[in-house]
C-alpha cells in the first residue's frame, strides 16, 4: 500500500481506532461523559478528514474499495448523522443505570461497517461491510437487557439477518460462477447487456436483490421491521432507519448502475413490482397503528419503495434524485426519532401515539419539531420531503416510469392520514400539566434538524448543485 492509500483510508482508520482506544480506556477507568466526549471528537475528526481525501477522488484501493466523490459524500452524511445520533444516545442513556460505555464502542463498529458499504467495489468488501454493520446491530438492538422486548427484537433481527446473508452469499456465488469476477466493474464488463439474460446470472442477481431487500425492509421481506423498530432502544431505531438503510441503498444504487440493471426487462418488472407493493403495503398497514415506532416502521417501507424508482431511472436521472431523497429522509427521520428519544423514560420509550397527547401544551417547541418532521415525511410543501418527492417523480417521468410515479403520488396522499392523526393528537387537550424540559444540547440537535428540513425545502438548489458535483462514480 502507498501513502496515498493510507491518506484515503484516514476516515476509516479514525473510526476503526475509536473503539480500540475506548476499550483500553474502560479497562483503566469507566467514565460515561469522557467516552461520550471522545465519541463526538472522533466522529468530528473522521468528518474533517474527508476534506483531505476529496482532492484525491477517485482513488481505487484494489481490489476492494473505490474512494470516489459518491462514496465521500455518503461518508459525510454518515458521520454527521453519527454525531447527531451520539448526542441523542447520550441524552437517552443518561436515564439508564449500569454499564453504558460499551454502547459507543459498538456504535463505532456499526458506523465502520456502513462506511465500508458506501465505498465497496467488490463482493468481499460488500459482505464484510454488511456483516460488520449487521452484527453490531444485533448487540445495539438488545443493549438494554433489562427490557425483555429489546432481547426479543435482537433475536428476531439475528434470525432475519442470517437468512438475508444466506440469500446474499448464494447470489454472489452464482454470479461468480457465471462471470468468474467479484469486482463490480469487472462483473459489469463480463455481463454486458446480453449476458444479463443468462438464467444463472438473473437468479444470482435475484438472490442478491433478496438479501438487499431484507436489509432495506422491502415487501415481501419487510416482516421484521415493525417489531425491531418497536423493540430496539429509540437511538438504535434511529440508526437503523437512517445510517443503516442509507448505506445499503448507496451500495445497491452503485451496483445496479454498474450492471445497467435498468436496461434489463426482467429486473425492471421485478423491481417495479417490489416498489409498488412496498408503497401500498407500508402505507396501508401504517393506517391502523397505535404505536409511533411501528407507524414509522411501516412508513419507512413505503419510503424505500419510493426510492426504488431511482434504480430504474438510470444514472442520468436517478442518482441525483436518490441522493437528495436519502439526505431529506435521513434528516427528517432523525427529527422524528430524536423527539421519541428525548421524551423516553427509564421504564419505556415514549412510542405510543397516546404519549404524544397534548404535547403542544406541555412543550410547544418539541411538538413543533415532530410536526415539521411528520409533514416532511408526508411531502408537504416548504419541507425537504416535498422537494425530495418532487425530484423523485420528475426522475420517474423522465425515464417513462409513469406507473411508479403515479403510485408515489397516490401513496403520498394515503400517508397524510396517519401523519396528520399523530399531529392532531399532539394538539389535542390533555389533563396532564407536566411541563417537559429538553436538555440544552438536545435542543441544539433539534434546531439543526429543523433548520435542515426547512432549508432543503426552500433552497433545494444549494444541495442539488453539490450533489450534482459529487454524485459521479
Amino acid at each position: 500500500m502507498t501513502k496515498l492509500d493510507f491518506l484515503c483510508l484516514a476516515p476509516f482508520l479514525i473510526i476503526a481506532s475509536a473503539p480500540i482506544i475506548m476499550m483500553l480506556t474502560i479497562t483503566i477507568s469507566r467514565n460515561f461523559k469522557v467516552i461520550y466526549g471522545f465519541s463526538l471528537f472522533m466522529f468530528l475528526s473522521s468528518f474533517l478528514s474527508l476534506f483531505l481525501v476529496i482532492p484525491h477522488a477517485a482513488h481505487n484501493i484494489d481490489p476492494l474499495l473505490v474512494i470516489d466523490s459518491y462514496g465521500i459524500m455518503f461518508l459525510g452524511i454518515i458521520y454527521i448523522s453519527g454525531i447527531l445520533i451520539t448526542i441523542l444516545s447520550y441524552e437517552y442513556l443518561k436515564k439508564h443505570s449500569g454499564e453504558r460505555e460499551e454502547y459507543f464502542i459498538i456504535l463505532f463498529i456499526a458506523v465502520l461497517g456502513a462506511s465500508i458499504l458506501v465505498v465497496a467495489n467488490h463482493f468481499i468488501s460488500f459482505f464484510l461491510g454488511l456483516e460488520t454493520l449487521s452484527i453490531s446491530l444485533y448487540i445495539l438492538i438488545a443493549y438494554l437487557k433489562s427490557r425483555d422486548y429489546c432481547i426479543e427484537a435482537g433475536v428476531k433481527f439475528l434470525v432475519i439477518a442470517s437468512v438475508a446473508t444466506a440469500f446474499l452469499l448464494f447470489g454472489m456465488g452464482l454470479v461468480y460462477a457465471e462471470t468468474g469476477k467479484m469486482n463490480f466493474q469487472d462483473i459489469a464488463m463480463a455481463t454486458g447487456k446480453s449476458n444479463l439474460l443468462s438464467p444463472l446470472l438473473l437468479t444470482g442477481f435475484g438472490l442478491i436483490l433478496t438479501g438487499i431487500g431484507f436489509k432495506l425492509a422491502l415487501v415481501p421481506f419487510h416482516m421484521w421491521t415493525p417489531d425491531i423498530y418497536q423493540g430496539a432502544p429509540a437511538p438504535v431505531t434511529t440508526f437503523i432507519a437512517t445510517i443503516s438503510k442509507g448505506a445499503v441503498m448507496a451500495l445497491a444504487l452503485r451496483l445496479f448502475i454498474y450492471i445497467r440493471g435498468f436496461d434489463n426487462g426482467a429486473l425492471i418488472i421485478i423491481i417495479s413490482g417490489i416498489s409498488i407493493l412496498s408503497m401500498f403495503t407500508g402505507n396501508l398497514l401504517a393506517l391502523k397503528q397505535t404505536n409511533l415506532k411501528r407507524l414509522l416502521a411501516y412508513s419507512s417501507i413505503a419510503h424505500l419503495g419510493y426510492l426504488l424508482i431511482t434504480l430504474l431511472a438510470g444514472k442520468t436521472n436517478g442518482v441525483e434524485a436518490a441522493i437528495f431523497y436519502l439526505v431529506a429522509y435521513i434528516i427528517t427521520t432523525l427529527g422524528a426519532f430524536g423527539v421519541i428519544s428525548i421524551l423516553s423514560v427509564y421504564e419505556r420509550d415514549a412510542d405510543d401515539i397516546e404519549d404524544m397527547k397534548g404535547l403542544f401544551w406541555r412543550n410547544p417547541w418539541i411538538a413543533s419539531v415532530l410536526t415539521i418532521a411528520l409533514l416532511s415525511l408526508a411531502g408537504i410543501p416548504i419541507t425537504a420531503g416535498f422537494m425530495s418527492k418532487f425530484y423523485l417523480v420528475l426522475a420517474g417521468l423522465k425515464s417513462g416510469l409513469w406507473l411508479l410515479a403515479f403510485s408515489l403520488v397516490i401513496n403520498s396522499v394515503i400517508s397524510l392520514y396517519y401523519y396528520l392523526r399523530v399531529i392532531k393528537t399532539m394538539f389535542s387537550s390533555t389533563d396532564t400539566k407536566e411541563i417537559i424540559k429538553v436538555p440544552f444540547i438536545a435542543n441544539i440537535v433539534l434546531i439543526i434538524i429543523v433548520s435542515g428540513i426547512i432549508f432543503l425545502g426552500i433552497f433545494p438548489s444549494f444541495i442539488t448543485e453539490f450533489i450534482y458535483t459529487f454524485s459521479s462514480f
